[in-house]
This record gives structure tokens, sequence and C-alpha cells, in this order.
């Protein structure tokens, strides 16, 4: 996967808002995002699918449900430096035109 490919796989904000959990809960099952995030089960099934399809969250099963993480420790970290430099610059993309 090339820096493109893997900025669009995250700019998605529920997607984002997914591997932020991840990178600070490490481990998490859909009841929890649904919970944590207030959205619906199909939607967040459905983000979580498409960062599994990208490679950026695996999977495992335990019981009945499936417990994700992010796939690789480097990922964990863009997250956290993103989230960290969104906060350092208020103003960053206010206007909706910039995204």
């Amino acid at each position: 996967m090339n820096g493109p490919s893997l900025l669009k796989c995250i700019c998605d904000e529920t997607r984002f808002e997914i591997l932020d959990l991840l990178q600070k809960d490490n481990e998490l099952c859909v009841n929890d995002f649904v919970d944590k995030l207030k959205k619906d089960q199909p939607l967040v099934s459905h983000h979580l699918k498409t960062l599994k399809n990208c490679g950026i969250v695996k999977s495992r099963d335990e019981g009945k449900k499936a417990m994700y993480a992010i796939s690789n420790p480097q990922l964990s970290t863009l997250i956290s430096n993103v989230t960290k430099t969104s906060k350092k610059i208020p103003n960053l993309c206010t206007n909706t035109k910039c995204c």
C-alpha cells in the first residue's frame, strides 16, 4: 500500500474514530465501538470491514464475537501523531473547502 492509499482508507471520520479508539484501547469488539461512538452497528461493521480489507486492522475470534486491533504498531503511532498534531493546530481545515 502506498501513502495516498493508506490516507484514503483512514480519512473517513468514522474510520479515524475507530482507529483512535483502538490505539488507546488496543482491542475492541463491534459492540464496544457502537457504545463508544454512539453509531449504528451496521455502520460500524461496514467501516471495520473496510479497514480490515485495507489491512489496517486485524481481527480474532473470541467466542461469538470478533475482537479488532490495529494490525501494525506504526499505524497506531501514526494515528496518535495525527491526533496530537490536530490538537496543536486548532484552525487546521476548519474550512470545508480544504478537505
